[in-house]
């Protein structure tokens, strides 16, 4: 049985994409303090549906606001402080909003906004694309970025030997050249001993 009433029960889009979780109830009037997985959290500002879904891990014990996945319409974001805070439609009161501490938010890939440089891209794009370097030796697939300050580090997973391995190649022009999303490759310059 759901705590709150009003949200509306909704499969994931196929290109749903998890940009962050409920952190707590904010206030009286059932705002949500939000812990974005980005710095840049644009697509939460957005996005005018999310969707939640039931937290893992330590913040699973006890969550009884929703089973399933469920859709919510999104009134308002806003930074307050060093956070992000938000209001959602079918939350009404601090209880409804304290019931969702910890649900997990999903945003449709279709819903970010555009990014205004073509040399800009959304991390999640770049998950899956190959990796070649100028000579078309492949030199994996790209299976995460790590944030490192200055940049982000393509983390490559390859198999070697009969076992994967994993290479890390900078996400800087120094060493990428081309990034086709058609395609799904990226050209660098990088060669497989580095």
């Amino acid at each position: 049985m759901a705590l709150v009433p009003g949200l509306s029960p909704a499969p994931l889009p196929p290109d749903a994409v998890e940009v962050g979780r409920i952190q707590e109830a904010w206030g009286i009037k059932g705002w949500v303090r939000l812990h974005p997985y980005s710095a840049a959290p644009d697509a939460l500002f957005h996005a005018s549906r999310w969707y939640l879904a039931p937290p893992e891990g330590r913040y699973a014990r006890g969550f009884d606001a929703f089973v399933g996945t469920v859709a919510v319409d999104v009134q308002h974001v806003k930074v307050h402080g060093d956070g992000l805070v938000a209001q959602l439609d079918a939350v009404a009161d601090r209880n409804a909003a304290e019931s969702l501490k910890g649900a997990r938010i999903f945003i449709a890939r279709a819903d970010f906004p555009e990014t205004d440089d073509p040399d800009e891209f959304y991390w999640v794009d770049l998950i899956g694309l190959s990796v070649v370097n100028r000579q078309g030796v492949m030199l994996g697939t790209v299976r995460d970025l790590m944030p490192t300050g200055p940049h982000a580090v393509l983390v490559l997973e390859y198999e070697a030997e009969g076992q994967m391995q994993e290479r890390l190649i900078p996400f800087v022009s120094a060493y990428v050249d081309a990034v086709d999303q058609a395609a799904r490759r990226i050209t660098v310059d990088w060669q497989p001993d580095y």
